[in-house]
């Protein structure tokens, strides 16, 4: 059987990483941005480990929760605070990055930034963003067959460390959010994430598209200065997550969209 420890060691054959899949056909769509959808993304049993190691983690490590963001209503734990064990390693793994990268056509550095979100019912509505945002990661830049998380003696939205401590700046390339854990969804249920063509007024924006949090499904997107998204709140219900990015250089992303787009926290 494919384990969450089996993906994450450098010797993992492509063939291991593909069982995990359901090989269900994922839709590429050009509105209101280029994104990626899939339904049924994982075979059932890799899945319902997913959905067990979730709730075996807010069980028995409610300690590791905390507020995703000031203003923000979810409350979440870092991938880099998850079980190496646990099948949600997979989403801090090399070979889930480069999927994800090669999906976006990205270049990635290997450096990966996420968490796993909790809202509970009754959440806000969030604000249109696009994730077009620097990150500081530690250390040298990882190898081919590696990845790199935040690390405590780098403030991962400043770069701020100590003297002698080395960083590499990068920047938000790629954005996965993956759906699971959730009661059942029905349409009224709440708790989507909207997709936006461009701002509006006082910085709200029409709405365009709701992706519903059905469980086992993902949307994925290349960030850029119009990926326009945010929580549409209003969940009847707990609705639960991954929200993970991988990065491209800083270099890179000044020289496609301008040192100006990018937003600093």
């Amino acid at each position: 059987m494919v384990t969450a420890e089996s993906v994450l060691e450098a010797q993992t054959t492509a063939k291991e990483f593909a069982d995990l899949f359901a090989h269900r056909r994922w839709v590429h769509r050009t509105q209101p941005f280029p994104h990626v959808y899939a339904r049924d993304v994982f075979v059932p049993e890799f899945y319902q480990r997913l959905t067990d190691d979730l709730a075996r983690l807010r069980a028995e490590s409610p300690g590791l929760f905390g507020k995703v963001a000031a203003n923000y209503s979810a409350d979440g734990v870092r991938l880099t605070d998850v079980p190496k064990d646990s099948a949600l390693a997979v989403f801090a793994s090399r070979p889930w990055h480069d999927l994800v990268a090669g999906i976006a056509g990205v270049t990635a550095t290997g450096d990966v930034e996420g968490s796993v979100h909790h809202h509970a019912p009754g959440a806000p509505y969030g604000w249109p963003h696009n994730d077009l945002n620097p990150a500081w990661f530690p250390g040298e830049p990882p190898g081919p067959d590696e990845v790199r998380l935040p690390g405590g003696a780098v403030d991962i939205k400043t770069g701020h460390r100590a003297d002698g401590v080395v960083a590499r700046a990068t920047v938000r390339a790629v954005a996965v959010l993956f759906y699971f854990g959730n009661p059942d969804w029905q349409h009224g249920d709440g708790g989507e994430t909207a997709l936006y063509d461009h701002l509006g007024e006082n910085g709200r924006a029409p709405q365009l598209t709701l992706i519903p949090p059905l469980n086992n499904s993902l949307i994925l997107f290349e960030v850029t200065p119009r990926t326009w998204h945010t929580f549409a709140g209003g969940n009847t219900k707990d609705r639960n997550s991954i929200v993970m990015w991988v990065h491209r250089t800083k270099a890179e992303a000044v020289d496609r969209f301008g040192g100006d787009r990018i937003v600093y926290w």
